[in-house]
């Protein structure tokens, strides 16, 4: 059996899919290690995860104020290739794995330049900037979209987005968040690191609909709708609130809601107890975090991030609520419109039949299936 060194790094998005297949591969008899930025996010999350992990120097393919490449930051990118080259040389991998990023580049670059074989994962319907730039040398690429504009479509193979193909029971998982049997369970998340603004928008909103009981008042409305919630319960009409703010932002979310009681703030939350306790999820629209909702059958409401690159987070959302699984609301029409999803969503009827849609959009087994792209590419 093999080595494979998964190049990952940067956010949660490009970390768990890493996760996920390296834990295939791992269950096939594989070695795993991550490799990524030292310091980073992917440091922490490989000691949670309990693999190893190789930190190298990583610089962001930022633009300076002159629209040129900081020149710091390439010289760090460039330390990073030559540190991931000497770790790739004496340990010989089987194969390097780069799910993109800029923490993924000095890895698979390092191993282009070794002649050791890479594999890509694209999870985005367009090509990223770093998977452009390791494409050409790239012995496969792993797609989660049938069609990935600026990739050849000889090229792709499409394995879908590998989760954590985990459940855990519902009473397991309310325990494990000290959450009630009961109540609506209404899960926030603004990607691995928070999202600022849906740290201040989503209480306030929540605030207004539940008020200090968590319980939606008869004449309740937004936008002029009134919606009866109508799930089974203990409380009729109650809701609680699991919202993972990222650790940058606790303090802040956390003092806002400190008098509802229904209102829980988390820095990190363990994803797999959340998504399997989840009614009802506010989120924005990552690939990983809309393949996680799937699989555990989570209705959403997405509010894409509108710097994300082209705009794709909207174009994810969109495909989202076609399927009938979500609603989108732009962020310029939250203050607007936000309320007013969530009530229509929450509603019994509505709920159940976005569970019944996310998961019919559930790639189950996509990591297996990467897994096997890999394995016919070792060296």
């Amino acid at each position: 059996m093999s080595l494979v060194v998964m190049a990952t790094g940067g956010t949660g998005g490009h970390i768990y899919p890493a996760v996920a297949t390296a834990r295939e591969l791992m269950a096939r008899g594989h070695e795993t290690l991550l490799l990524g930025q030292r310091g980073g996010m992917e440091e922490r999350v490989a000691a949670e995860q309990g693999l190893a992990f190789h930190g190298v120097d990583a610089g962001k393919l930022a633009r300076s104020g002159q629209g040129r490449p900081d020149p710091r930051e390439l010289l760090r990118a460039g330390q990073g290739v030559a540190q991931a080259r000497s770790f790739l040389a004496r340990t010989r991998p089987g194969a390097v794995v780069g799910y993109g990023g800029f923490a993924s580049l000095p890895g698979v670059l390092a191993a282009q330049s070794l002649g050791l074989p890479t594999v890509l994962h694209e999870q985005n319907a367009r090509l990223g900037l770093t998977q452009r730039l390791a494409v050409r040398g790239a012995r496969a690429v792993g797609t989660a979209y049938e069609r990935v504009i600026g990739l050849d479509p000889k090229r792709a193979s499409l394995v879908g987005m590998p989760v954590r193909e985990t459940r855990m029971p519902r009473a397991e998982a309310l325990e494990r968040l000290g959450l009630q049997d009961g109540p609506l369970t209404i899960f926030v998340m603004g990607g691995s690191q928070g999202s600022l603004f849906l740290n201040n928008a989503v209480p306030d909103t929540l605030r207004h609909l539940f008020g200090g009981e968590g319980l939606l008042a008869p004449q309740a409305s937004a936008g002029g709708l009134s919606v009866d919630l109508d799930f089974t319960g203990s409380r009729a009409g109650g809701v609680q609130v699991l919202h993972s703010t990222g650790p940058r932002w606790l303090a802040d979310v956390a003092r806002g809601v400190k008098d509802l009681e229904w209102y829980e703030a988390v820095g990190f939350v363990d994803a797999v107890a959340a998504w399997s306790v989840a009614d009802l999820a506010i989120t924005r629209a990552g690939t990983s975090t809309l393949a996680e909702a799937a699989f555990h059958g989570v209705p959403l409401i997405m509010v894409p991030l509108p710097e994300s690159a082209e705009n794709h987070q909207f174009h994810n959302a969109v495909a989202v609520q076609q399927a009938g699984a979500g609603r989108v609301v732009e962020q310029k029409d939250v203050p607007g419109t936000l309320g007013q999803a969530v009530l229509e969503c929450a509603a019994a009827g509505p709920r159940a039949s976005m569970r019944e849609a996310a998961l019919g959009r559930s790639q189950v087994g996509a990591a297996g299936r990467f897994a096997d792209l890999i394995e016919r590419h070792l060296r």
